[in-house]
């Protein structure tokens, strides 16, 4: 059995409504003007905001992808997250994470531990927490503890991406709108902070636009949203991860017309994400500077990933 710190992890439940949008770099760049007057920056990030690392783990079944897939109003995920950059020592701090989806209701619990702790969790094993700990995290730990024996998980892939994040202010508390950019993953070496070279997952010229509310968008967001043309997506991170490295058919999530990286106006000519087998889909990361930049950003998103579907990743 797994040996904890003496300090008794803090868990942490939040339930929240998530939308989803993909903007531009123009798009962006003028929301930012507006979010920078109406919102504040987010206290614990810099100027140029801060690195999120991810490790999804799912079934050899993909059950969790599937679950995203065929929109299933309940579902969950279990993921491995990390705030930050360069290599992660095993005593650095992580959390864990189980995600879940109640109908329109986004539902996250998570519990921080120390890295190598959180390894040996997310293999099943079991941590010993202290006297200290609270009935939640308790169960929590039991819940991952089992979720793992019972869909055999394993870490599948990768995201990382910079984030920038403004919260509400005023009457405006409990909410929170993120822009992410230069997505990237891996499909191997599951090491937080590894050199691995990844592999973009969505083309350098676009950002995902989140907005997280407690109970409503207020009505401003909402118009300031629409004058800048931001239309609601369905897209996953993690989603766009296993199909980016080829671990589902091309065929089977493929969104009618084609995907952003087969547009060679936003991809500089390079593949579909579905368009060879195993890892070689998508420019690298390293290659964003040249074959993956497009001339010129495109001031507007293609059609291809618009719905009305909140889901988040």
């Amino acid at each position: 059995m797994g040996a904890m710190t003496a300090a008794a992890s803090a868990i942490h439940a939040f339930n929240r409504f998530e939308i989803k949008y993909v903007a531009s770099f123009a798009q962006v760049e003028r929301l930012r003007v507006e979010l920078d007057r109406a919102m504040a920056p987010d206290p614990h990030a810099g100027a140029d905001g801060y690195r999120v690392e991810s490790v999804y783990y799912d079934s050899p079944a993909l059950r969790f992808y599937w679950e995203k897939v065929d929109g299933l109003r309940f579902r969950r995920k279990l993921r491995l997250r990390r705030y930050g950059s360069g290599p992660a020592p095993s005593h650095s701090p992580v959390f864990v994470e189980i995600k879940q989806r109640v109908n329109r209701v986004t539902q996250k619990r998570r519990i921080d531990l120390p890295y190598a702790d959180a390894v040996r969790l997310c293999a099943g094993q079991a941590v010993a927490l202290p006297r200290s700990a609270s009935v939640a995290q308790t169960r929590l730990v039991d819940e991952i503890v089992e979720l793992c024996a019972v869909e055999r998980l394993r870490p599948m892939v990768t995201t990382c991406y910079q984030r920038q994040a403004y919260v509400g202010r005023h009457s405006d508390l409990g909410l929170r709108v993120t822009i992410d950019r230069r997505l990237r993953g891996r499909d191997r070496d599951f090491e937080l902070g590894a050199a691995s070279t990844d592999r973009l997952t969505l083309p350098p010229s676009l950002a995902v636009v989140e907005v997280k509310a407690d109970h409503r968008v207020p009505y401003w967001l909402t118009d300031l949203t629409g004058r800048h043309d931001l239309t609601v997506v369905r897209l996953s991170k993690y989603c766009r991860s296993v199909e980016a490295f080829g671990l589902v058919p091309r065929a089977a999530h493929a969104p009618s017309g084609q995907d952003f990286f087969d547009d060679p106006d936003l991809s500089g000519g390079q593949r579909g994400l579905g368009g060879q087998s195993g890892g070689g889909q998508g420019p690298r990361d390293d290659q964003e500077a040249s074959s993956a930049v497009p001339s010129a950003w495109p001031s507007a998103v293609p059609t291809d990933f618009q719905s009305h579907d909140t889901a988040s990743d």
